[in-house]
């Protein structure tokens, strides 16, 4: 194994050097970023009046006075109807790059097959939600 010489220790270095410069810049950046946001919540905290009343301590509901426990019951349909949205959501999201790819010379059969396979596990999920009554507005 050769030896390293001088020669390439300092070509080493003068690549290193020229490395280095470019990231104290990104960082010096993110340390002005950081500052700027404790200033800025430290100029807050000194400028705000503080006046603590019992009604400021209150939960604040919407401009209603709070009653009953913090804990409440959420209706599951709001969950489903937002698994609904990702769902057609990821769909249309995957059908334009399918689209592109589909055009390529070479691709067409693979991304057909891929794509109907895709629209199935929809079709799955869709049915389901039918099923379950989901989809029904009252």
């Amino acid at each position: 194994m050769p030896e390293p010489t001088v020669g390439d220790a300092t070509a080493a270095f003068v690549v290193a050097a020229d490395y280095f410069p470019s990231y104290s810049v990104v960082g010096l950046l993110a340390v002005v970023g950081v500052l700027f946001v404790a200033v800025a919540f430290g100029a807050g905290r000194l400028l705000r009046p503080v006046v603590p009343t019992p009604e400021k301590l209150l939960t604040y509901e919407c401009g209603v006075d709070p009653v009953g426990e913090g804990w409440a019951h959420t209706q599951v349909r709001y969950y489903v109807y937002a698994f609904l949205y990702v769902i057609f959501a990821v769909d249309s999201i995957f059908l334009f790059p399918w689209a592109t790819v589909f055009a390529a010379p070479g691709y067409g059969a693979a991304t057909l097959v891929e794509m109907f396979i895709f629209l199935g596990f929809l079709a799955v999920g869709l049915l389901y939600a039918y099923k379950k009554g989901v989809l029904a507005w009252t």
